[in-house]
């Protein structure tokens, strides 16, 4: 079973992630990502792009992903550090 802790390691592979924290019970998950690679993207793009990082997995091991997708100056923006 696939667990939050590895969802996150297989998006820090591909994504330079400024914050990345991954939740669930191994059926469903939620995930916050922030990232530059971000800058300039819809929502769709930001999604195209996570779904890409987790490839073949999206289809095999993880079944429901909901996620949050910010640019580093969005969540600044909401209240958070930039560091």
């Amino acid at each position: 079973m696939v667990t939050p802790a590895a969802i996150e390691g297989y998006l820090r592979e591909k994504l330079d992630c400024h914050h990345l924290s991954v939740a669930g019970d191994g059926a469903h998950f939620q995930a916050l990502i922030v990232c530059a690679a971000f800058n300039g993207k819809s929502r769709v793009a930001r999604h195209q792009i996570v779904y890409g990082a987790l490839g073949e997995r999206m289809k095999q091991e993880i079944h429901a992903l909901s996620m949050q997708t910010l640019t580093p100056d969005e969540w600044q923006a909401a209240g958070h550090s930039n560091h």
